[in-house]
């Protein structure tokens, strides 16, 4: 095969490849267009037919929600309490999970391989096996009804810290550590204005994706939370499955639209890490 035909063939490859990526990327985002168009029409017109051309009931549709909502708790209520829990916990879990990736990679303490093995055992423990002891150890200490429970322990993330240590074997060099030790700079001041500079693509990685998961998760705070006042968004979404919402669908796809986009935010903001996060901390030196 000649060199012409060769390079035509890799032509051919890369179209067809990127071809599938777009086709992939639309199929992504295609339900996200539909709940926008859904979010602009009104609940007669989404029963009747299917349509992907945007309406003008957008307005409508969020007056009545609002209306709706202030009968009981107002919506920004339940976004509030959803941005408490997801930046606190996110905020958190990801500093200290950077800080014991950070111990597990540069300190070469007796034990530290059991440490790891202990962190990636728990790893594969799913979360909902420990729930019930959770729940009661919970209200034995009287921290039920709190957004205490649903932040405090984001601070022991196993996959993040897992990340991180990965990140680190090839983003940051024991060398610099060494050096600044060697000027006498502390470890923890060595750790924050060092090495987590550094490691910046991976915490802003880390950081949309438990953003996220806190922003998302609906099983814990249906455990812990009793009082409507301190709901969370998820929660808000499973109250218009309820009578009062189930036959407006306008009602519900502005709703499901408003709680997304914090999510979208915080992604535009911190995507250009993305790519450089997950590449480097894929690499092992």
């Amino acid at each position: 095969m000649n060199t012409e035909s060769m390079t035509i063939n890799i032509r051919i490859a890369q179209f067809l490849r990127g071809l599938v990526c777009v086709f992939l990327c639309i199929l992504s985002l295609f339900p996200f267009y539909v709940m926008l168009v859904n979010a602009t029409r009104s609940s007669v017109d989404i029963q009747q037919s299917f349509s992907l051309m945007f309406s003008n009931h957008i307005g409508d549709n969020y007056k009545n929600l609002i209306k709706q909502c202030n009968e009981t708790v107002p919506l920004w209520r339940y976004m509030a309490n959803s941005l408490i829990i997801a930046v606190f916990s996110t905020s958190l879990g990801v500093y200290f999970s950077t800080l014991t990736a950070y111990g597990v990679s540069i300190y070469k303490f007796k034990g530290v391989k059991f440490v790891w093995a202990f962190i990636l055992a728990i790893m594969m423990i799913p979360a909902q096996v420990s729930s019930i002891g959770f729940f009661r150890f919970v209200y034995q200490t009287n921290m039920g009804n709190s957004y205490i429970p649903l932040i405090i322990p984001a601070i022991a993330a196993p996959a993040t810290i897992f990340f991180m240590k990965q990140y680190m074997q090839s983003a940051l060099p024991k060398e610099i550590i060494d050096a600044a030790r060697i000027d006498g700079s502390g470890e923890f001041r060595t750790f924050n204005e060092i090495a987590v500079p550094l490691m910046k693509p991976a915490i802003a990685t880390q950081c949309i994706f438990c953003f996220i998961g806190s922003w998302n998760n609906l099983y814990t705070p249906s455990m812990i939370l009793t009082s409507q006042a301190k709901y969370t968004l998820p929660m808000f979404v499973q109250i218009m499955r309820g009578e009062r919402f189930r036959t407006d669908f306008g009602i519900i796809y502005v709703g499901l639209v408003i709680t997304i986009a914090p999510i979208f935010i915080v992604y535009c903001i911190l995507s250009k890490y993305i790519i450089a996060g997950v590449a480097l901390g894929g690499v092992k030196e």
